[in-house]
């Protein structure tokens, strides 16, 4: 039920707790830094998908950076994407397997690291086998025909593309700050903070 914003800034927000932890444990940042990593989802709007995991990776070098003194290559942002199962539909099921393009070739062209797909039949049951293979097969396109995993950051440079990076990474860094004010990540958990915002997103989303 997350927007886009509210995805990118609780989860760097988490990440940000887990380094500060570290931290005052004793252990070394740089260390630590190099190990973490993220999960995030796909959902359908192409672009805006796109530009969330752009946006991501920018905030989170430059908090990481600003933060704990990170370098460039620490400060990188290292995430799994899984295609989103809450907008596979149990009406029609094969269009499910367009979703599921969709949001994997988003996530291709924002970076992502590592990808699940989910099978067009999870709106019903569990995945079966053929459901499972075709996932896979969507990979296998996208990876080794389509060329789009040949170009970094190929969406770089169109400013329809820029323009939404910088929205969602300047909304999600206020969001960020929201979070700092109220204690950091675990104490808004604790508040009901993250749980409420989503809540209202999911409430208000057509």
């Amino acid at each position: 039920g997350a927007t886009a914003v509210q995805e990118v800034a609780f989860t760097l927000s988490n990440g940000v707790a887990y380094m500060e932890a570290a931290r005052a444990a004793g252990l070394d940042v740089e260390t630590i830094a190099r190990r973490v990593s993220f999960f995030f989802n796909a959902h359908n709007n192409l672009f805006e998908e796109a530009a969330k995991f752009r946006a991501a990776r920018r905030l989170w070098a430059r908090l990481v950076q600003r933060r704990f003194g990170a370098d460039d290559k620490t400060a990188r942002l290292r995430f799994h994407t899984q295609t989103g199962g809450v907008t596979l539909q149990a009406q029609q099921p094969l269009n499910n397997v367009v979703r599921v393009t969709v949001q994997a070739l988003s996530a291709v062209l924002g970076g992502t690291q590592s990808l699940h797909t989910n099978g067009y039949d999870e709106a019903l049951a569990l995945p079966t086998a053929e459901a499972a293979t075709l996932a896979l097969r969507t990979q296998q396109v996208l990876g080794y025909e389509s060329g789009v995993a040949e170009v970094i950051d190929p969406l770089g440079g169109s400013y329809f593309v820029e323009a939404l990076t910088d929205r969602i990474e300047a909304e999600a860094l206020a969001l960020i700050e929201e979070v700092d004010a109220l204690g950091g990540a675990a104490a808004a958990v604790e508040q009901g903070h993250f749980q409420e915002a989503i809540a209202r997103s999911a409430w208000a989303a057509p």
